[in-house]
């Protein structure tokens, strides 16, 4: 059985990548950032794509050539964190946008949707059944879900933290806080994954 530690990789062309790296750090995983197609070849068990500009994101992606092997991976079932731009990366669809994602997530999400007014603001709100701190930093929202996706986390009604087989997203930054609730909830995710490969190589 292969005992090597959980290797979470990070995508690192833009946004906010080194405070996910560290809070992984403190939840016992390794963490790798991912900037070009040589960084695939690590060992990786889950990924974790980081708030930013999404436009700025999905451009770099398919100019750096990442773009079409991260979906395949995620196609696959490798487990993915989005968090903000993470979360409209992962959308079916984007109101009020044409841009390209991997659209992987039967959401349908509105971006800056909390406007100028509250472009930043923080709560303490409900993840999973436990109460933890949320900072939105000009967030967007989950507007529809699907009917195969679970609603783990919702404010005055939005819906701001969902969960579709493989894939978990957050429409706030708990990689910005000290709570690690959210991390250690997506680590159990990618051990799950793992735990599924090993036994299909057992098999």
């Amino acid at each position: 059985m292969n005992h090597r530690k959980t290797q979470i990789g990070v995508l690192a062309v833009q946004g906010a990548f080194a405070e996910h790296i560290a809070m992984l750090k403190r939840c016992q995983a390794d963490a790798f950032e991912i900037r070009s197609l040589k960084d695939l070849q690590h060992p990786i068990d889950g990924l974790i794509l980081p708030g930013g500009e999404s436009t700025v994101q999905i451009k770099l992606l398919h100019e750096l050539g990442l773009f079409n092997p991260l979906k395949s991976l995620l196609e696959n079932g490798l487990p993915v964190y989005g968090t903000c731009a993470g979360l409209i990366l992962l959308a079916e669809k984007i109101e009020n946008d044409i841009q390209k994602s991997f659209a992987l997530m039967d959401i349908t999400v509105i971006r800056n949707a909390y406007g100028r007014q509250l472009g930043s603001f923080f709560v303490q709100g409900v993840f999973n059944q436990k109460e933890i701190p949320m900072p939105f930093i000009r967030a967007p929202l989950i507007h529809r879900a699907g009917n195969s996706v679970e609603i783990l986390s919702t404010v005055n009604h939005d819906i701001v933290a969902a969960k579709q087989q493989n894939k978990l997203v957050t429409a706030f930054h708990p990689e910005v806080t000290l709570d690690s609730t959210v991390h250690h909830y997506f680590l159990r995710m990618v051990q799950q994954y793992k735990n599924n490969q090993t036994e299909k190589s057992i098999a």
